[in-house]
């Protein structure tokens, strides 16, 4: 993007910003073609938080509605959430997560946060996962922040076809088709 105007270029930053509130401002200095300096001077003029405290803002609001699982239960850190709809976590991929001799996350962690990020989409106390068909496009290294986005396909009676993907930043890295029912706690006793 070649260099905009001041008004230009501030009005696109909060477009960019309403579009993926997790963009830092060296990737968006990179985006816009100016210094780290110009983007934060812009969003400080514009009101905007920097990223931490917009994901701390989105994240507050997502696990507040919560009702399937209790937050320690929720893999990666849930920043977004329409229940019956959309959301989005975020995951740093950590070296406890990792395969010892190769960096490479193990496959589950993944799984996880794709699969807490679907049940958590449901507005019932008990959801649980019937089945998942998921694909691994590429294998994710210790440091990497996974971005998974949930939505709803479509709502049967009391069951749910959620899709997920989870990328590192353009680049696919799992994806999957959930299918999670909502069960009334009266049929769990035994």
């Amino acid at each position: 993007m070649s260099r905009l105007p001041k008004k230009e270029r501030q009005s696109r930053l909060l477009e960019k910003i309403k579009e993926d509130p997790f963009l830092t401002d060296e990737i968006l200095a990179e985006k816009f073609n100016v210094s780290i300096q110009t983007i934060r001077l812009d969003r400080l003029e514009l009101g905007i938080p920097e990223v931490r405290q917009r994901t701390k803002n989105l994240a507050e609001k997502a696990y507040s509605q919560v009702r399937s699982l209790q937050s320690r239960e929720i893999i990666g850190e849930l920043v977004d959430l329409n229940l019956g709809h959309d959301a989005i976590s975020l995951m740093e991929a950590q070296s406890e997560m990792a395969l010892s001799n190769t960096g490479i996350i193990r496959g589950h962690y993944i799984f996880a946060q794709a699969n807490s990020l679907a049940v958590s989409l449901v507005d019932s106390e008990v959801v649980l996962t019937g089945s998942a068909n998921v694909y691994y496009h590429r294998p994710v290294k210790v440091g990497e922040r996974l971005i998974a986005k949930a939505k709803v396909r479509e709502k049967r009676k009391n069951s749910f076809v959620i899709d997920v993907e989870t990328r590192i930043e353009d680049d696919k890295v799992f994806s999957g088709v959930f299918i999670v029912f909502a069960l009334n706690p009266k049929d769990m006793e035994v």
